[in-house]
């Protein structure tokens, strides 16, 4: 025999829980909504408080509590690196790709010369002289390609992505500069509002934890990048002695590596490979060459350098590493690539601050399953 179970919901809680339904799905989308503005707030933190030791250092070369002047050389120094990349990389990487290119037919023409099967192949199609006519296409797709007016033209068609990406740029760094100037007020305030006890003074630990865990990182990042870098530069001007290249490639086939390393786990690798291929197009044998000391480079950097500089900062297994790098790119791009071992570190931060706390709440309630039990000794009279 079966019952029937009778529930009554009163108005107020029906309408309470429809709105709590309706909240959660408003404030998802309105996150939805507000990604890109978050994301860039996001990389605005990141980038104060990658800065912030270097405006530190700056900030104790200058009497006084104002940190305007330090934050405005530190601006001063980053900004003027990402100029001078851009000034001395990209007109060499456009140089040697374009040389490439108009030399490109004469390339594949020595290469086919002794290749007879190509005009059978023509023959074949019914196509008269085939290969000589596909060393023109080549040879006319070469021209179009180094042809300035094109080259114009796709700039011109591409600005409204450049122009929309500079202004992403400058936002962040406004955003940045407001975090570091009024960012340690704001957090002044905030915390006069509570007393000085053991939450108030937990929360400020932890906090200071996730802080220092980022700019250890970018810190620890950064010297590393330097390192592969100089390396470059020593390694591409004794191949340009050796194979007769330019030497003014050093320097800015060494800022390639530096900037590319700073993207975990493959970004030393992708920088060591453009800059093989960029070799490789002036000679073949100082592509080859170059490709072999960065394959070399990499396991000296990994289980060396690398271990040495960073492994003290971060303390992260390769497989979370590898994880968080793999969920950084797929969500975020390049951006989350870059974010995602501090990200990672921060929440090993909090792991550890909640664990000793269950720990010494466990303490304090006598839960301690290794304590034993105190006993005493009565002497029989």
């Amino acid at each position: 025999m079966s019952t029937t179970t009778k529930v009554q919901i009163d108005t107020k809680t029906f309408i309470r829980f429809w709105v709590v339904i309706i909240g959660f799905v408003a404030a998802g989308y309105l996150l939805a909504k507000a990604s890109a503005g978050l994301l860039i707030i996001g990389c605005a933190l990141f980038f104060a408080l990658a800065i912030k030791p270097l405006v530190n250092r700056i900030a104790n070369l200058f009497p006084g509590k104002s940190r305007g002047i330090p934050i405005a050389l530190a601006y001063l120094i980053v900004v003027g690196f990402i100029c001078c990349f851009v000034a001395i990389v990209v007109p060499t990487v456009i140089s040697e790709t374009a040389k490439f290119a108009s030399n490109l037919p004469n390339i594949i023409d020595g290469a086919t010369n002794n290749l007879t099967f190509i005009d059978d192949l023509g023959k074949s199609l019914h196509i008269d002289n085939f290969r000589e006519q596909t060393i023109k296409a080549i040879g006319d797709f070469s021209q179009n390609f180094v042809n300035l007016d094109n080259f114009g033209s796709t700039i011109t068609n591409s600005i409204t992505a450049v122009g929309s990406g500079i202004a992403t740029t400058i936002l962040t760094l406004v955003l940045a500069f407001f975090m570091l100037t009024e960012g340690p007020k704001i957090f002044q305030d905030f915390w006069s509002n509570y007393p000085n006890n053991g939450p108030t003074k937990k929360a400020k630990h932890i906090i200071a934890r996730l802080s220092q865990t980022i700019s250890t990182y970018v810190s620890s990042a950064i010297t590393v990048a330097l390192i592969n870098a100089c390396a470059t530069i020593v390694t591409v001007f004794i191949l340009s002695l050796i194979f007769k290249l330019n030497p003014g490639l050093a320097l800015p086939f060494g800022l390639i590596t530096g900037v590319f390393s700073l993207i975990p786990m493959f970004g030393s690798f992708i920088g060591g490979s453009i800059v093989a291929l960029l070799l490789g197009f002036s000679q073949i044998g100082a592509g080859i060459t170059f490709l072999i000391y960065t394959i070399v480079y990499l396991q000296v950097e990994s289980n060396a350098i690398s271990p040495k500089i960073q492994g003290k900062g971060m303390n992260l297994p390769a497989l979370v590493v590898l994880s968080a790098v793999t969920i950084g790119v797929y969500t975020f791009g390049l951006i989350g690539a870059i974010v995602s071992i501090p990200i990672a570190g921060c929440i090993r931060v909090l792991i550890e601050e909640y664990s000793s706390d269950i720990k010494d709440d466990g303490k304090l309630n006598g839960s301690d399953i290794n304590a034993k039990p105190e006993t005493k000794l009565i002497a029989k009279s």
